[in-house]
């Protein structure tokens, strides 16, 4: 019975397929988009007012894009910076800041390359691009992040560079001067204090040669003393010079060590 219907509705059956044909195209349409890419740099590119600069985009996987549609925009204003399409640059929507100064580089068209050089760099040229490209009915893009670092503001961050690093490294250098400062104001106390040290101990042992000398004098003034009195008694001169020898033997021997303890101490 179904297929009775359908033979009985020729013109739904022609319908079917013009839907079938449409879903086809269109899902060949959004795999075509689907493959190709467009890729931007992973970092902001950099330049200095007045220079020229080139922003890079590239197709992937890579292919011939002279006949392609390519129309670079800013995005801040959302108008065109550049418009190619057909190996023709067209000029008729292009913002009035950017005429005669941008270029498709055509060198690398071929390989895919969508390059834009921007000549006579301005601060209002800073900011974020987009690379639109149109192929058939598919559209894809990929945003560059443009930066312009200004002569004056450069010379401003150099300037804010020296004067926030010649507090710092003035600091550093009282910190220094102080320390060395310190560092040898104690090594000249040391100093001075091994140097009365040293003389503390020269002095005692001045005071100790002298008290030497002392007890040597009155060692022999003794001796002298006992010979004078072995004398006038009448003792055996002999007998009396070996008991004062022996005597005397056991004074310095007394002596002596006295003067060495009196050393060691």
């Amino acid at each position: 019975m179904g297929l009775s219907w359908v033979y009985r509705h020729p013109s739904l059956t022609g319908h079917a397929r013009g839907l079938l044909t449409s879903l086809v195209i269109l899902l060949l349409l959004w795999l075509s988009s689907a493959q190709l890419r467009v890729v931007g740099p992973d970092q902001p590119v950099t330049a200095t007012v007045g220079q020229d600069v080139v922003l890079p985009c590239h197709l992937s996987p890579q292919r011939d894009a002279r006949s392609l549609e390519v129309r670079w925009i800013q995005d801040k204003f959302s108008e065109t910076v550049h418009h190619y399409r057909n190996g023709e640059d067209l000029y008729g929507e292009q913002m009035g800041a950017y005429a005669g100064r941008t270029e498709l580089v055509r060198d690398g068209l071929s390989s895919g390359r969508l390059d834009l050089r921007i000549t006579g760099l301005r601060p209002s040229d800073d900011g974020l691009y987009v690379c639109i490209v149109k192929d058939g009915d598919a559209y894809v893009e990929a945003t560059v992040h443009l930066v312009v670092s200004d002569p004056f503001f450069q010379k401003c961050q150099t300037l804010i560079v020296v004067l926030v690093l010649v507090p710092v490294l003035f600091v550093v250098s009282i910190g220094l001067g102080v320390y060395c400062f310190r560092k040898q104001a104690t090594q000249r106390r040391e100093l001075a204090d091994q140097a009365a040290v040293e003389d503390e101990y020269r002095a005692k042992a001045e005071r100790q040669s002298a008290r030497l000398k002392e007890l040597a004098a009155e060692l022999v003034s003794k001796d002298t003393e006992r010979e004078e009195q072995a004398a006038e008694l009448g003792e055996c001169p002999r007998q009396h010079k070996c008991d004062v020898q022996g005597k005397t033997g056991n004074w310095d021997r007394a002596a002596q060590g006295w003067l060495l303890t009196l050393m060691e101490k």
